[in-house]
């Protein structure tokens, strides 16, 4: 009888809260170096600047894609060495989340999950460039999502949903 109730507890615990990822993949790659071949004749002293957005949409189903985008720009003195952008893209399967839970799976833990991904693509791009790889360090997606969640609530606007 224990036996049983444990495994109906157990059963009610799968139909919960499930999460899955599908897929990963890239949606969308651009590189462009305007400077070459000039560029490769000055000296190499890099400004990066990384710009990085997510977003989401729901799927049919529990189904959600989750879109990183990547943005480097790199520069040496007043030129443009190369602009470089990833977009990675995964679907992941997310169901039995509260609102606020859905929203933090979305927002930073599927963004987590893709950083090193669009981290390998976006150094893959730029050494094809033969440019040096520019290995962008950890991103903390938590902290990233609690800073947008407090500026949103400061401008008392309501936290985006996936649509």
């Amino acid at each position: 009888m224990t036996e049983q109730a444990n495994n109906g507890a157990a059963a009610d615990q799968e139909q919960g809260a499930q999460f899955s990822l599908q897929r990963i993949y890239v949606r969308d790659v651009s590189f462009e170096a305007p400077k070459s071949p000039e560029i490769f004749r000055q000296e190499w002293n890099p400004s990066v600047a990384l710009d990085l957005n997510t977003k989401q949409k729901s799927l049919e189903g529990d189904f959600h894609e989750v879109v990183l985008t990547l943005s480097v720009t790199v520069k040496t003195g007043e030129d443009v060495a190369f602009i470089a952008e990833v977009q990675q893209a995964g679907i992941f399967l997310i169901k039995g989340l509260e609102a606020q839970a859905m929203s933090h799976t979305l927002g930073a833990f599927c963004p987590n999950i893709l950083f090193p991904y669009a981290r390998e693509a976006l150094d893959n791009l730029v050494t094809r460039g033969s440019f040096p790889a520019l290995m962008l360090a950890p991103v903390n997606f938590d902290a990233l999502y609690a800073q947008e969640m407090a500026r949103m609530q400061q401008n008392g606007e309501a936290p985006a949903t996936a649509h």
